[in-house]
């Protein structure tokens, strides 16, 4: 695939990913394997709320091609299929989720040198149908993105946006929810942090007058320990310590607080992927 301005779904991804990748308050465990023909096995336990759920996966990959099957605890069974550069710069992704006929969907990504473009198709009757566009360069891009409901011919969604990138630093701006909020974010890499990173986000909804501000950062405090915290301006704090037991083992502990009601039982979560 060519590198350009990258899908729309991407701006803002690392600022996003810093803020809230691996903060949870579940527990899950998650072990991995692979086998020399290529396949390989995932299997998931997860403690949701007092309710437990779980997933065995098994994926395959040969040359330009995917194919992910996912057999969940409450008997579904998840199959995905993906096929990349079947064309030039693009790839092709079929989903569909049994018992569930209907909840079966196509999408197509085609990814050029100064421009992306998305679409996907639900495989029902009245199918939704998702696209979005973006236009630019690895350094600068904008973009837009909508939802189509064909049952009742409205726009479910549509937002736009623009992405700055520099080699230590992204920012992106944001206008969602039909134009009625919108997301600043800025993201800078610190050599100071060791590999680390300062992130700040602050969001509006007009229709509520309603400011978020959130910051956070990562630290990395060796090869094999990371550590993360957030806050914002409704004092909700989190943070998170990750450490890799072994190549491609990690123990992930997060907890997340409300500052301005100490009285409350915080949040705590554990999660372990081993890969043997």
């Amino acid at each position: 695939m060519s590198k350009g301005p990258g899908l729309f779904s991407d701006f803002g991804k690392k600022a996003k990913d810093l803020l809230n990748k691996d903060y949870s308050s579940d527990q899950k465990i998650t072990i991995s394997s692979s086998s020399f023909s290529g396949v390989a096995l995932t299997s998931n336990v997860a403690n949701k709320g007092g309710l437990s759920s779980g997933d065995v996966g098994a994926r395959y990959k040969y040359k330009n091609a995917e194919v992910d099957v996912k057999l969940e605890t409450e008997s579904n069974i998840v199959t995905t299929l993906s096929v990349t550069d079947f064309l030039p710069s693009t790839k092709a992704i079929a989903s569909i989720k049994l018992p569930g006929y209907n909840s079966g969907k196509l999408e197509v990504q085609y990814l050029h040198q100064h421009a992306s473009f998305t679409g996907a198709l639900g495989l029902d009757k009245s199918p939704a149908v998702d696209f979005s566009v973006a236009i630019g360069t690895p350094s600068i891009a904008f973009g837009a993105e909508a939802t189509y409901i064909t049952a009742s011919g409205e726009f479910a969604k549509y937002n736009t946006g623009v992405s700055l990138t520099k080699p230590d630093s992204s920012a992106s701006v944001i206008l969602a929810d039909k134009g009625d909020s919108i997301r600043f974010s800025y993201l800078r890499n610190l050599n100071q942090l060791y590999g680390g990173a300062v992130v700040g986000e602050m969001s509006r909804r007009f229709s509520t007058n309603e400011n978020t501000l959130t910051v956070g950062c990562s630290y990395v405090v060796d090869p094999q320990t990371l550590l993360k915290a957030k806050l914002n301006n409704h004092g909700n704090l989190g943070a998170l310590v990750q450490h890799e037991l072994m190549p491609k083992s990690f123990l992930t502990i997060s907890g997340a607080f409300d500052t301005k009601a100490l009285q409350n039982t915080p949040k705590f979560g554990l999660a372990l992927s081993l890969k043997p």
